[in-house]
């Protein structure tokens, strides 16, 4: 009597192009380790696009902002690897460099046209706890709010990922560093990003798939510095330096586990939105387990 060989389960998964993303997955979908009887159908994609097409439950597993998942956790649950979570990680808000200095920074972002990188990212949702009354936002894909507001189409905007490390060489200049506002008001670490998966999928499988991506990460801490073709190909006009300069930032031990303080900084953040109306569902048991 033969065995036949278990069926290959293939299953959906979305995440950004940036270095953080591409770092942890490379191994992971370009089968460079053991996945056994899984396989991954993956796309890269905007996390804005990412958060958008969780409302629908459009991928098994996906990349979203903390500020998404709040909203979603009743299709999909939180993997305890993968996340982009840390101090020192906060988006900024910016302007064209050389502009008059501010006085109040409330005063004048209430009256600023401000591209952001999407109303469901985290990034909103922290900017939106600090400056409720700057309401004139515009969502912008990530990587043209540079380029828009040195075009003078917004007043200031606020950025992610490499735009951290670009935007005075690009002529930009700091308002505020909305990590630090986030530490200083919190006492946590800041929830950017998370890995989800769509809760119909056994947990059996999904615990699997939280023990390949740490796996996954391992093979790339384990290579590096050196940067595979998966990563640098698809970084937005990056340079080498500037993508590991990404990575030492996003990728750390958050992204290998939560942990007790990681599940703490999410629960904070939960919290602050629910009390300043920004998060209107109740909270569902986010975690997987």
């Amino acid at each position: 009597m033969t065995t036949s060989p278990t069926a290959l389960q293939t299953l959906t998964l979305g995440f950004s192009p940036c270095p953080n993303d591409t770092f942890i997955f490379d191994a992971m979908v370009n089968r460079k380790m053991d996945t056994g009887p899984l396989q991954f159908d993956y796309v890269l994609e905007d996390v804005e696009t990412l958060n958008q097409w969780a409302f629908e439950g459009k991928l098994a597993i996906t990349k979203l902002s903390y500020s998404t998942l709040l909203q979603v956790s009743d299709r999909y649950a939180l993997l305890d690897s993968g996340s982009a979570l840390g101090r020192g990680v906060g988006p900024l808000v910016i302007r064209k460099a050389g502009a008059a200095p501010v006085q109040d920074l409330g005063d004048f972002l209430s009256g600023a046209r401000i591209a952001i990188p999407g109303i469901n990212t985290t990034a909103n949702l922290l900017f939106s706890l600090a400056f409720p009354k700057a309401t004139d936002k515009t969502e912008v894909l990530f990587s043209e709010i540079e380029e828009r507001v040195l075009k003078g189409e917004f007043d200031c905007g606020l950025v992610i990922h490499e735009s951290r490390f670009t935007y005075q060489q690009r002529g930009l200049e700091k308002l505020i560093d909305m990590g630090d506002w986030w530490e200083q008001a919190s006492g946590s670490a800041i929830p950017l990003g998370g890995i989800c998966i769509r809760r119909d999928i056994p947990v059996e499988t999904a615990l699997q798939v939280e023990q390949m991506i740490r796996e996954s990460l391992q093979y790339s801490w384990k290579n590096y510095p050196a940067l595979s073709g998966f990563v640098t190909s698809h970084a937005q006009e990056m340079e080498e330096e500037v993508m590991r300069k990404h990575i030492n930032l996003y990728v750390n031990e958050y992204s290998d586990s939560l942990g007790t303080e990681g599940r703490q900084a999410v629960n904070t953040l939960f919290t602050k939105a629910r009390e300043n109306g920004l998060i209107r569902t109740s909270l569902h048991n986010i975690y997987l387990a």
